[in-house]
Parts: C-alpha cells; sequence; structure tokens
C-alpha cells in the first residue's frame, strides 16, 4: 500500500500512525503504544475542554477572558492579540490571526479559576477518562505540553468524526470560521489570506501551502506540532489521520505529510463510511 510505503520512509527514529473512520480505527502504523510529546497537538485536546466547560455553564463563549475586550471565543480562535509566547499585546481583539501560546496558556487558567480544577485534571475527567485516553495528559501546559499515544488520539479522533461529548451545535460552531477574513501567520507556512479558524482547530479552507494533502476539503480541521506531529479530520471523507515522531517538524515534514495524506484519502477514503 503507497501509504504504508511513504510511511516507512519518514527519515525519524520513531514514528506512529493511525487513520481513523467514525467506527475507529482503518489501519494503523508502529507502535499505537508509544508516548510522545504533542507540542501544539496539545491544544485540541485542550480546546474540547473548555468546549464541555461552556456546555456545562464553568465559563461562557463571549465572557471576558485575556487581554482588554478579548473574549474566551478570541483566545480559542487567536484573536485575542497576545504575541506567541508573550503577555505583550499587539492590535485590538479580532484585528488579526496571532497564533499564541500565550492565549492557550490564559483560557487554561481562566477555566481553572471558574471551575475550581486545575486544567489538566479538567480536561482528564472531562475528555480523556470519558474516552478511554488512558495515556494522556496535558497538566505540564494546555498550548503545548501535552504527551499521547496515537492510540488515544485514535479515541480522541473517533470522538471529532461523530462527537459525543458535546451538543452538534456547540461542534459546528468550533469547527466553523471564527472572525472570517482575518489574516494571519501560519507557523511553518507563511502568511496566509485569510488564516482561518475554529474554536481552537485550525481549518484548511482554501490555505495553500499546507500541512495537509491538496485532496483534503476546505471542510479539514485540526492542529500539528513542533515536535513532528499532526491530527486532521475531513468530514467530507468521514476520515481522520494521526502520526506521531519523535523528531521535530521541518522540510522533511513539509514534503512527506501532504504525500502521506493524500495516499491515506485515496486508499481508505472509499472504506470510511
Amino acid at each position: 500500500m503507497r501509504a504504508q510505503e511513504l510511511f516507512a520512509q519518514w527519515p525519524v527514529d520513531n514514528a506512529s500512525a493511525a487513520v481513523i473512520a467514525p467506527s475507529g480505527v482503518l489501519t494503523q502504523y508502529g507502535d499505537l503504544h508509544r508516548q510522545y510529546a504533542l507540542a501544539s497537538v496539545t491544544k485540541p485536546l485542550a480546546a474540547y475542554a473548555v468546549l464541555i466547560a461552556i456546555e456545562e455553564g464553568a465559563i461562557d463563549l463571549d465572557e471576558p477572558a485575556g487581554p482588554q475586550s478579548s473574549t474566551v471565543r478570541h483566545l480559542l480562535a487567536h484573536t485575542a492579540g497576545y504575541e506567541f509566547d508573550s503577555h505583550v499585546t499587539r492590535g485590538n481583539p479580532g484585528q488579526r490571526r496571532m497564533y499564541s501560546n500565550t492565549g492557550f496558556e490564559v483560557l487554561a487558567d481562566h477555566v481553572a479559576q471558574a471551575s475550581g480544577i486545575e486544567f489538566g485534571q479538567y480536561a482528564r475527567e472531562a475528555v480523556f477518562e470519558p474516552l478511554g485516553m488512558t495515556n494522556t495528559d496535558i497538566s505540564a501546559s494546555a498550548a503545548a505540553g501535552g504527551r499521547s499515544t496515537a492510540h488515544d488520539l485514535g479515541l480522541f479522533a473517533t470522538e471529532m468524526l461523530k462527537p459525543t461529548l458535546v451538543h452538534s451545535s456547540t461542534w459546528n460552531e468550533a469547527t466553523s470560521v471564527q472572525f472570517p477574513g482575518v489574516d494571519g501567520l501560519l507557523p511553518g507556512y507563511g502568511r496566509q489570506k485569510p488564516n482561518d479558524w475554529g474554536l481552537g482547530f485550525e481549518i484548511k479552507d482554501s490555505k495553500t501551502p499546507h500541512w495537509t494533502a491538496s485532496g483534503n476539503s476546505p471542510k479539514t480541521f485540526g492542529h500539528f506540532g513542533q515536535s513532528g506531529t499532526f491530527l486532521w479530520v475531513d468530514p467530507d471523507a468521514a476520515l481522520a489521520c494521526v502520526a506521531l515522531t519523535d523528531r521535530n517538524f521541518g522540510e522533511w515534514a513539509v514534503d512527506a505529510w501532504p504525500l502521506f495524506s493524500q495516499a491515506v484519502l485515496s486508499e481508505y477514503g472509499q472504506l470510511s463510511a
């Protein structure tokens, strides 16, 4: 199979991957139970916990959080104005897409204060335990400190294809473009006009270049991490893919990931229904 051949050629010491349909894992590569650093693939996990906090009434999507005039929605959509790794802000909330780890740390603190539960524990109780993700932890950082396995992220991706923990209206909002038309920098891929995001999930839309495949639909959402990790979900194909490695993101990934994802779509798209 072409996807298997491509995956075997990745210039990494260790890698694990899974292709997921709404029914669960279709195929796997490598050790699904090996734990890896997620880097920014932590963010979708944190975002899902925040969505549950919103549904539980602990916080509200449009309540103040972060810099002046910013809300929970701004923080989730990377439009609060924070710089990447600093509390310094530029411009007013909603004006530009400024990808920020700081925004997610502020968001985690906001949920912890409102709920009275440390955010890593909140995510564990709200997301990981219900989904059976026994080898996942984001306590070190809600922005980029998570660790998990391809097995656990396969369970998470199955949930993303057919959510059970949040209402469909909440999920539709989370995977719809927030603050349409806002430009910004997509780390590793340069300025995107527009740079579309949902609530904690990057949305492919018309972005090019991109880390997913040319065959991934515009509705594809997910995240990649600087530790050499990615998770994408394509609702039109009813398919998701998780890949974890121990080599940092770089030119190797820019070249290899889209080819692998395209092979996954070609080989498994017809089997996912």
